[in-house]
């Protein structure tokens, strides 16, 4: 038996779905949606919630245009799944996130600091947002990201929308 492996993409991929073997079960005891389908529906830079295990989150996230500066107190990686994205870090010379918050926060503006770089990222590729940095996201065409973070106040929850509910 011969198979292939097909990596999917926003133009091309199949959405799958969850078999119980177990007569009676429910599929809605288990988690299943698609990176890609969500991405298709979400606003750019909107960080959708698609994984959680305790505080921590993998979000997928349409990357369209420019994002908005965004901060976090610890590190976050970001996941190329669809495309090609320049992340800009700087290094802040006051702290912006707010006390006492998780994940990352929205800032207002590019924060003052040191510029730490830019990464070319396409599809594949895996980059490391450290924690303090601010960073930002550009997109040249629509591309999907998978960030890996903790639950904040950026985080979108659709589980009900996102997730399979019916055999």
């Amino acid at each position: 038996m011969n198979t292939q492996t097909v990596f999917g993409s926003l133009d091309r991929y199949v959405k799958g779905g969850v078999k119980p073997i177990a007569a009676g079960e429910n599929p809605k005891h288990y988690v299943f949606s698609n990176v890609f389908e969500v991405a298709i529906h979400a606003k750019p830079y909107e960080k959708i919630a698609v994984a959680q295990n305790l505080k921590y989150v993998i979000e997928a996230v349409r990357a369209e245009g420019t994002s908005p500066w965004f901060a976090a107190d610890h590190d976050e990686a970001a996941l190329v799944m669809d495309g090609e994205v320049e992340v800009h870090l700087i290094k802040p010379t006051a702290r912006q996130v707010p006390a006492g918050s998780e994940g990352a926060a929205r800032l207002a503006k590019e924060p003052a600091g040191e510029e730490m770089g830019w990464i070319d990222a396409g599809r594949g590729h895996m980059v490391l947002l450290p924690a303090g940095s601010a960073y930002q996201f550009r997109a040249k065409k629509t591309g999907v990201l998978l960030l890996q973070t903790i639950k904040g106040l950026e985080t979108v929850e659709k589980w009900q929308k996102i997730c399979q509910a019916a055999a």
